[in-house]
């Protein structure tokens, strides 16, 4: 059952702290687009680093892209998008509302509630008719058909189209891969649950190509891969599971393909997928471009097309999971403690600096600490409230370490460095607190 109170707490403290707000909000917000704070484009920018090294530069058989979100309109004809890229849809005649119409079959019609106790307005739906998902735009100073182009709805398609540019010119061989993380626009007619699912969202996605005949091999390697990748951001691993997509779920492509899934407060939902897509992107751009995607194997003089496994992870869902899986409520002395409890790695701010009062030149030795903590973690300064108040707006953004300056710093040079998840305090020099920091966040 979907715990709406949880998402409404996550909600408030992701505004309130600067995590995300909606999009335009002065305006009245734009449905399902939403802009990340100080502490949310730090936290994603976190999650987002930690993707890339594990996928780039940890490994010798994976290059990165950054390709177009515009692209030859072509292109996603041949993959079949401009076709196949669908939803059916339904328009209430009640509330003139749009629904896709396998989520509203003899619903309450959610725009028009019935004011009588234990009855509801039931929405008069219309017969469904296929929407194409891709947003449409134009190039060049006139709108005609000619010039249309589309969003990107993903970005596998520019790693695609780039694969014999990417092979040459950093002369991989096969195996290999290519990595990207970028902006892909859905124009989504149900999206919701906060940042789960959103009309424009950025995605984190490798595809491996393989030698037909492997790719049944690489694709158990990759899902191992992914699913160790989680669990290193310090999620619950109880939390985690696979779905296997069965023969109705497979999507026209693919041999195989996975899920990782986390459980929200909304129930199981994707955060990655790991699919087996065969030849058939190669295959089918190909043909479409005249152009010979194949390539030559010197050790057997084979040719062939590339079997291509692919992981696609959303940038936002897995931020989005990290905040969930880190919220916590305790009870601390009659008072409710609300904490963030990131993986230090993924904290937008590793630690808090603070000086107990403002006088007896505490104030300018946190400062200076502060400063010098800065060039190499993202630190945070603060002398406003009590010291416990302090601890508090820490802990709401996630920060795993806070460093006090007190009356005993002046005299050995020590400082106050207290843990975000047990409370507990150590004495820790002053001169070494950098390096006792790094050796900890690393």
């Amino acid at each position: 059952m979907a715990d709406t109170t949880l998402m409404d707490k996550l909600v408030s403290l992701c505004k309130r702290r600067g995590f995300v707000f909606q999009s335009s909000e002065i305006y009245g917000g734009l449905g399902s687009v939403w802009d990340y704070g100080p502490l949310g484009v730090a936290l994603k920018k976190n999650v987002k680093d930690r993707w890339w090294r594990a996928m780039v530069h940890a490994r010798d058989d994976i290059e990165g892209l950054d390709a177009a979100i515009l692209m030859h309109p072509k292109v996603w004809e041949a993959s079949g998008h401009v076709s196949g890229f669908t939803d059916p849809l339904v328009d209430c005649k009640t509330c003139k509302a749009r629904f896709r119409a396998d989520k509203l079959e003899d619903a309450p019609c959610p725009q028009k509630p019935s004011k009588k106790a234990g009855q509801h307005t039931t929405c008069e739906l219309t017969e469904p008719r296929m929407f194409n998902l891709m947003f449409k735009t134009f190039m060049g100073p006139v709108e005609e058909s000619a010039s249309v182009v589309y969003l990107r709805p993903e970005t596998a398609q520019g790693i695609y189209v780039n694969y014999l540019n990417v092979l040459q010119g950093s002369r991989q061989k096969v195996p290999f891969g290519i990595a990207q993380i970028g902006k892909a626009f859905r124009n989504e007619i149900t999206p919701g649950n906060f940042i789960f699912r959103t009309r424009e969202f950025e995605q984190m996605e490798m595809q491996f190509f393989v030698k037909p005949g492997a790719d049944v091999e690489w694709f158990e390697q990759w899902r191992e891969i992914r699913m160790a990748w989680h669990h290193s951001l310090g999620l619950n691993p109880a939390k985690l599971r696979w779905h296997q997509h069965g023969e109705g779920e497979l999507a026209h492509y693919a041999k195989a393909a996975y899920d990782i899934e986390y459980e929200f407060p909304f129930g199981w939902n994707e955060i990655e997928g790991i699919h087996n897509r065969t030849d058939f992107d190669l295959q089918r751009h190909q043909a479409a471009s005249g152009k010979k995607l194949e390539y030559f194997e010197q050790s057997t003089n084979e040719r062939f097309v590339p079997f291509i496994v692919e992981t696609s992870a959303g940038a936002d869902r897995v931020t989005l999971t990290t905040l969930v899986d880190a919220y916590r409520e305790e009870q601390v002395e009659g008072d409710t403690r609300v904490v963030l409890g990131f993986h230090p790695s993924i904290a937008p701010i590793k630690a808090g600096v603070f000086p107990l009062v403002k006088k007896d030149g505490m104030p300018e030795f946190a400062t200076r600490l502060y400063h010098d903590l800065k060039q190499h973690v993202p630190a945070f300064y603060d002398d406003s409230g009590a010291v416990g108040r302090r601890y508090r707006r820490m802990d709401e953004a996630g920060t795993p370490f806070c460093i006090t300056v007190d009356g005993q710093t002046l005299e050995d040079g020590t400082v106050t460095v207290r843990h975000r998840d047990s409370m507990a305090q150590d004495r820790v020099a002053a001169e070494g607190l950098r390096n006792w920091l790094v050796d900890r966040l690393s």
